[in-house]
């Protein structure tokens, strides 16, 4: 029978079956992904606006018994928030099968992930590890040689194209692997991507580095999104200039912006309280310049990571949020207004959902429950716990509004 019509016919039929069973995500029905029109985000020919959060550590939840409870119990404190977006670590070193575990359970709650494939900053595989295992050598890290050493080092990233071909050979394995998953929201190229130089040859290296990461994330993956993860302005060394270059791209489909008032400055301290009106006036500024860059080059706007101290500057689950709560009712009160408007600011994701996290150490350690902040920062400082009942009212508050439009 081998090589005959009627065999090959067979071969055909069946490759078809498959096909159709993976892309319709193994329900029998057809998968829609999202895509950008210039403006808007659609879905099934709707704009999209959310509200959505970070939650980076969910693969790594996914690695035992007791984090797979937590995970559940996470999203479906997340779902009845009217939170569906999540942001999620997928770098390499990260387990694909606690990823596909992950993203699984999202999709059976109607939820979806924006993917990141790399790390600017030393809490995941990054840049440094990139750099090393390119032969550059032993690499700086913060907490050992202070953060203008490492950010002065990371300025080789993207110039040394062992490196970058190192992390766009990753890409192509966890992109091909889940390039039909229906719970993805979009592939990201990087987490808060810099060039961290002064240089015009290392500026333009970053921007082929986006450039050609995009191309390479499109060239594989048809069906979703692709979008930069950079901070906007203040992650281009300041230089708006430097932010349109890479965002305009015809294979990045919106434009993303990071708001982080205490780490640029905008607050100090000792002053998270009597700041905040400073600090909401610099968030709406940002926003603007931003959105006035996105109306440009015809691409919608996402606020992915934003984030405030506790009052205080805390660290407690007990402690309060009042501060954060401002901020956060700034950020949704915009998603809601461009959902009313059917404007180009599609949604946001605040930093981070610490969820029922009970941090044992003012720094995480091994064992100790995941949250909101990576390792290297205060447990709690910025997390947003089920207990944080004020900042879950403002967050309650935004969804329904959402709802209430959509």
């Amino acid at each position: 029978m081998v090589g005959t019509p009627a065999y090959n016919r067979l071969i055909s039929v069946i490759v078809l079956c498959v096909t159709a069973f993976v892309i319709c995500g193994c329900t029998g029905e057809k998968v829609s992904f999202r895509t950008a029109d210039g403006t808007r985000i659609i879905k099934d020919g709707k704009s999209e606006y959310y509200v959505g959060t970070n939650l980076w550590y969910a693969g790594r939840l996914s690695a035992t018994d007791e984090g797979r409870i937590r995970l559940a119990t996470e999203l479906d404190t997340l779902k009845g928030l009217g939170i569906t977006n999540l942001r999620v670590l997928a770098v390499e070193g990260e387990n694909p099968d606690n990823l596909e575990y992950a993203l699984d359970r999202m999709q059976e709650r109607g939820m979806c992930a924006v993917l990141f494939l790399n790390n600017a900053w030393e809490w995941s595989y990054g840049y440094a590890d990139y750099l090393e295992a390119a032969g550059a050598g032993i690499q700086p890290r913060p907490s050992t040689d202070g953060y203008p050493a490492y950010m002065q080092a990371m300025g080789a990233f993207c110039t040394n194209e062992k490196a970058v071909s190192l992390n766009h050979e990753y890409i192509r394995s966890i992109v091909g692997r889940f390039k039909n998953h229906p719970a993805i929201f979009s592939w990201q190229i990087c987490n808060e991507p810099r060039c961290f130089s002064a240089d015009p040859a290392a500026r333009d290296a970053f921007v082929k580095y986006i450039h050609e990461t995009a191309a390479l994330i499109k060239s594989i993956d048809g069906n979703h999104m692709v979008s930069t993860g950079n901070e906007g302005s203040r992650g281009c060394e300041d230089d708006m200039l430097l932010c349109e270059r890479i965002n305009d791209c015809k294979d990045i489909d919106y434009m993303t912006i990071h708001i982080w008032p205490y780490n640029w400055s905008w607050v100090r301290e000792n002053s998270v309280g009597d700041g905040i009106g400073n600090a909401v006036t610099k968030v709406e500024q940002y926003i603007d310049d931003h959105l006035a860059l996105a109306a440009r080059l015809n691409k919608p706007l996402i606020v992915e990571e934003f984030g405030y101290p506790r009052d205080g500057f805390q660290f407690s689950r007990e402690s309060t949020t009042e501060g954060r709560d401002r901020i956060y009712d700034c950020v949704f009160s915009r998603i809601v207004k461009s959902a009313e408007e059917n404007g180009r600011i599609a949604g946001c994701n605040f930093w981070g959902w610490g969820g029922y996290a009970q941090p044992a150490h003012i720094y995480w350690e091994e064992g100790d429950d995941f949250c909101g902040d990576p390792s290297q920062e205060q447990q709690g400082l910025n997390s947003v716990f089920v207990s944080d009942r004020s900042t879950i009212k403002v967050i309650k508050k935004a969804t329904e509004k959402l709802k209430s439009i959509i």
